[in-house]
């Protein structure tokens, strides 16, 4: 049964207008979301799921004006975790892949589609980018890691229940590499406006989490 929650209607209609943009095929459109949403809605994913994808949305809507192509963005929203395997390490290749093969099928331009393939691989490593679109992205898909302990901690347990398969012996050593990965970054954040908003508070729950391992 789909889920009609206010949040997952409101990631449904922006999806079929910006696709909409591209194609007049509205049974394409509504095959694309639900293929979307159906690999969102996983039982598996307790995090990378629609609320990340709503979450995501809220903190970049904030930032809007700075980003030049909003289209490339939003693409890269809804394709970027849509694979999702916590044992494997191409996730982010894979999604990136798919993201690619239905923008073909919606005749998007081959510009957006190259930024939109873009913007998913740079989400495995969260490097800095010469391309702010990049940046803005990345940043708000870390925002999480900056919201209050209470969510944090939401988050962090969520983590874990997708990786249940691993005991506390193997899944501990690897958590903990990365949480000293972020904390080792001069700016886990890299532009100005999730900067200011997150670092201070991303860099304590980091730590607390680090300190319970």
């Amino acid at each position: 049964m789909e889920n009609t929650s206010d949040s997952t209607r409101q990631l449904k209609k922006v999806f079929q207008e910006l696709t909409l943009k591209y194609t007049d095929d509205r049974k394409l459109v509504e095959e694309l979301w639900e293929e979307i949403r159906t690999h969102y809605t996983c039982k598996h994913r307790h995090y990378h799921n629609l609320d990340h994808l709503h979450n995501l949305l809220e903190q970049l809507t904030e930032v809007k004006a700075q980003i030049k192509n909003w289209d490339v963005v939003l693409f890269a929203l809804f394709y970027h975790d849509l694979i999702y395997n916590p044992v494997k390490r191409d996730n982010e290749e894979k999604s990136a892949r798919w993201a690619e093969k239905q923008l073909k099928v919606l005749n998007v331009p081959k510009e957006v589609v190259e930024k939109c393939v873009r913007q998913i691989r740079a989400t495995k490593g969260h490097a800095e980018a010469v391309d702010g679109d990049i940046n803005l992205f990345t940043d708000a898909d870390l925002s999480i890691l900056g919201c209050d302990y209470t969510q944090y901690k939401t988050y962090k347990d969520q983590v874990r229940r997708e990786y249940h398969i691993y005991p506390d012996m193997l899944y501990k050593p690897g958590r903990k590499k990365v949480l000293l990965h972020f904390l080792n970054m001069d700016r886990i954040f890299k532009t100005s406006h999730f900067f200011d908003k997150f670092e201070n508070q991303a860099r304590q729950n980091l730590q607390s989490e680090l300190e319970g391992l």
